[in-house]
């Protein structure tokens, strides 16, 4: 359905296509005079104008169209007249934008229905394009989910079964855990697979800007708002909506969200005209939405229609038998990204990872892979561990309770650097299989440097 602006000063016309246009299922307003059309544009948003090219009283529908582009240049137009003229045929292609023009004449209705339905299709197609290249729309379905653990397989089973329905999601999960791939499988699973996929994170945006970007807005609702612009319930119509971080969502959001949930329809900032849409809304939190509804900053009502199906994606310290199989999958494709010869992990690499608690989730481990495929030189990857990673495995560190991960060190600043220090030299000696020179060039420092600190903290490699 579009919401359309019929102008012609014969109010035969727009009657005549009031009806015809409303049994083709579109939300119609008309006005007679170009004035009350440019009323009407800067207070609603509309996705086509039908212009008769005369008037009256001197106003012109090529003014108004020029009027409109200002407005909106992704605006439909379509011209009327009683009277061909090649000299206004040309000046509307001058003006630009999407224009097409009919010549009125007894079969004016079918060419009414004809124009509109070819003008609307070629505007879904632009605003596709727009929303692929925003996107950069990738076609990820079930089977990208890695792994083969328990968990990673009744999430699977959960997306074939509710990924038919037009019921809103709610993913739970860690950060780093894969939460917008599981709502990328919901939509290119479902019967919406060929329409939009839209994504927005409401922690990135102030209250404010997240409204206008949520809803859109007209020319003049606010400062800076110098034309009209759809937002992302309008962009992801027929489609699929994911709001990622939905906790971080201001109490007055929450509210505007809730509306637009129960009515089905957007209002942008500063017009006086709702808009019908159709979204299917996915949402993901790694916060504990109960705990915030209880302390008043999420409302419970909204809870619990974003919550009709929720799902947990478990973090990657649960499922450690789909290490493995991840570090293989960003293996390759970093590797096929990078062009390298890399063709495995090594055997000492592989334990280390799965031994590794990755705080971090799968995103954490992507990171490493991609650090450890750039350094690599053969067919055969070791994978270097990041700082956590060997603080996590030295001899005191987290694991062991003597390397606190908050608050200030109780036996001083400097007898903690130097236990740290000595834990890293350890760590690296125990993986290098007590080779000095390999132990350095994990540690990225001079084997001078080695020596230097080992002789300082009494580190030698163990037999």
């Amino acid at each position: 359905m579009a919401h359309i602006l019929v102008v012609d000063d014969q109010p035969s016309i727009c009657e005549m296509l009031d009806i015809v246009l409303r049994k083709e299922g579109h939300q119609v307003e008309v006005v007679q005079s170009a004035a009350g059309a440019r009323h009407k544009l800067g207070s609603a948003i509309f996705d086509l104008v039908i212009s008769d090219i005369r008037l009256g009283s001197g106003e012109d529908g090529l003014e108004l169209l020029r009027a409109s582009r200002a407005l909106d240049k992704d605006l439909a137009f379509v011209l009327m007249t009683g009277h061909g003229s090649m000299e206004s045929a040309i000046e509307a292609i001058k003006i630009g934008g999407a224009v097409d023009y009919i010549i009125k004449t007894p079969e004016l209705v079918d060419q009414v229905r004809y124009t509109v339905a070819r003008a609307l299709e070629a505007q879904q197609v632009r605003r596709e394009n727009v929303t692929l290249k925003r996107e950069l729309r990738r076609r990820n379905d079930i089977e990208n989910l890695i792994g083969s653990s328990p968990a990673i397989g009744h999430i699977k089973d959960l997306i074939r079964t509710v990924a038919a329905t037009s019921s809103t999601v709610l993913i739970r999960g860690e950060s780093g855990t894969g939460k917008e791939l599981v709502a990328r499988a919901l939509h290119n699973c479902s019967p919406r697979a060929e329409q939009a996929f839209v994504t927005v994170n409401c922690g990135a945006f102030p209250e404010g800007l997240l409204e206008s970007e949520l809803f859109g807005y007209v020319k003049g609702a606010f400062t800076g708002a110098t034309s009209n612009r759809r937002g992302l319930f309008e962009a992801a119509d027929k489609g699929t909506l994911f709001l990622d971080e939905i906790g971080e969502m201001s109490l007055p959001m929450q509210v505007s969200l809730l509306r637009t949930l129960q009515e089905r329809q957007v209002r942008p900032l500063g017009s006086t005209v709702n808009l019908a849409v159709d979204v299917r809304l996915l949402a993901a939190t790694n916060t504990d939405l109960e705990r915030a509804i209880h302390e008043g900053r999420f409302r419970e009502d909204l809870y619990y229609r974003i919550s009709v199906i929720p799902m947990e994606v478990p973090p990657l310290r649960q499922r450690p038998e789909d290490v493995s199989l991840l570090a293989m999958h960003f293996l390759r494709r970093f590797a096929r990204e990078m062009n390298k010869p890399v063709m495995q992990i090594s055997a000492a690499s592989v334990a280390r990872l799965e031994r590794y608690s990755w705080p971090g989730n799968v995103r954490q481990l992507e990171n490493t892979m991609e650090r450890a495929v750039a350094l690599s030189t053969g067919s055969e990857v070791e994978v270097p561990l990041p700082p956590e990673m060997l603080q996590a495995h030295a001899p005191g560190g987290r694991d062991g309770g003597r390397v606190p991960s908050d608050g200030l060190p109780e036996e001083g600043l400097e007898a903690r650097i130097a236990q740290v220090e000595r834990d890293y030299l350890r760590a690296a000696l125990q993986q290098a299989h007590g080779v000095q020179t390999r132990a350095a060039e994990l540690l990225q420092i001079s084997y001078r440097s080695f020596r230097h600190y080992a002789k300082k903290y009494g580190v030698e490699a163990q037999p």
